[in-house]
């Protein structure tokens, strides 16, 4: 305790803008390191078996994301109410939790080893929260949580590419892999912690110009729901869509680009680079934007664009306009152009702009609970109801169904929040005269 303490003198007397990068790369490595223990799995196929006339890889896609859903709606007590000098220490516990699951998950015979994913799961749906927390309310926010929602994006395809290769150079098994790939992240992630650890406290111009954060007990969660419930219902339907649709690109990319006819292990990690740097891009030019109500609009504008885009993509690939790897770099992109703002702006403005002191981690999490519980209803609707849809195909009806109802959702999301904004700045001049 003493050593942090006297890091965390050292790092206050830094500029705020150096340790504003390095604290927004240390949430960056933090996560995608986590994602070394929650998506290398995904990097093997498990072909050849089948349980209720359900593909083995499908049923443990199921259960870690039954378990990561569960864990969302644990999350909404339990991050609203968490404490800053809890979280690296969550962190590190939930991870290990993770970490023995694959360990059993690789000394447990199918199909009984299905239940090991459940339990890897749940611990790693807070770990966003948790990470979030140390980047909040503060006039970088912005930057920050765009480079660390940049893992979201680059993590899978990167921990897949790694997961891949230490199958082919070290010849272990699909069960063993990710255990071991988990063993590669472990020093980074305890490096990573560290530095977010030692991190200063917002400063007094930040809570000025972001509303400060505080815990949220029960009745303060109940009135912010109600207060902004239909603007949360529209954004929920938006970010469910972009859920189930990320996570079937996520689980079955694989699958995907097989049946595709492409077959090439760096093709992973070197898509998802173009589009971390465009998502990056955009999403970090938000600081420029001070004004809080403006910012917001304009983040609106970006979700809806983004699943437009997905769509159009799918309906020039479909036509034969582009080719197949154009087509997942564009629709994903419009994907990620819709999914990340939500993990990274979308709330920490809409709490600036209405100058409601409560936490991102509360109401991030009631969107992450109803958009994996979306998930996984499709994933056991696809399997259970039509397996036989290929992957690509049940992904390419997916973001043209995104790209209609998740724009006409987002747009009515803009107006409803515009409109609730222009409404309280009136009812406020309004008591401003009557008080004079």
């Amino acid at each position: 305790m003493q050593l942090l303490n006297h890091l965390r003198n050292r790092v206050s007397k830094w500029p705020y803008g150096l340790t504003s990068v390095l604290a927004g790369l240390a949430a960056f490595g933090a996560y995608t390191s986590m994602y070394a223990f929650r998506k290398a799995f995904a990097a093997g196929t498990f072909t050849g078996h089948q349980y209720l006339h359900v593909d083995y890889k499908a049923w443990l896609v199921i259960a870690q994301v039954l378990g990561y859903m569960l864990s969302k709606f644990y999350g909404i007590r339990f991050i609203a109410e968490v404490r800053s000098k809890s979280r690296g220490k969550s962190i590190l516990m939930l991870i290990a939790i993770s970490w023995l699951a694959l360990l059993l998950f690789a000394v447990i015979p199918a199909p009984y080893n299905i239940i090991c994913l459940f339990i890897n799961g749940f611990p790693l749906g807070m770990i966003w929260g948790l990470v979030f927390g140390y980047l909040e309310g503060r006039k970088a926010t912005e930057f920050m949580a765009a480079v660390l929602s940049i893992s979201l994006i680059f993590a899978s395809g990167f921990v897949k590419t790694v997961a891949r290769n230490i199958m082919s150079n070290m010849h272990v098994s699909e069960y063993t892999m990710p255990f071991i790939t988990g063993a590669f992240f472990v020093v980074p992630l305890l490096l990573f912690v560290l530095f977010l650890e030692v991190m200063p406290a917002p400063t007094a111009e930040d809570k000025a110009l972001r509303t400060e954060r505080l815990p949220m007990d029960a009745a303060e969660r109940k009135a912010f729901l109600i207060r902004f419930l239909p603007g949360i219902i529209l954004t929920v339907i938006v970010y469910v869509l972009l859920t189930v649709m990320r996570d079937i690109r996520d689980n079955f990319e694989v699958e995907i680009w097989h049946g595709l006819g492409i077959k090439n292990n760096g093709i992973f990690a070197s898509i998802d680079s173009v589009i971390s740097v465009a998502v990056l891009a955009g999403i970090s030019l938000l600081i420029l934007i001070r004004n809080n109500l403006r910012a917001f609009a304009v983040i609106h504008i970006f979700i809806i664009c983004g699943c437009l885009l997905a769509g159009l993509a799918t309906i020039f690939f479909n036509a034969g306009v582009i080719s197949p790897i154009w087509w997942m770099t564009i629709a994903g992109l419009g994907l990620y152009a819709g999914y990340v703002p939500y993990n990274a702006i979308f709330f920490e403005r809409m709490i600036a702009s209405f100058h409601y002191k409560s936490n991102v981690g509360f109401i991030m999490y009631v969107a992450d609970a109803i958009g994996y519980l979306g998930s996984i209803s499709v994933l056991l609707l696809k399997e259970l109801g039509n397996p036989h849809i290929s992957w690509n195909l049940f992904f390419k009806d997916g973001l043209l169904v995104l790209s209609i109802i998740g724009g006409i959702s987002g747009t009515l999301s803009l107006i409803y929040f515009m409109q609730s904004a222009r409404k309280g700045i009136k009812e406020k001049n309004n008591l401003s005269l009557f008080t004079v």
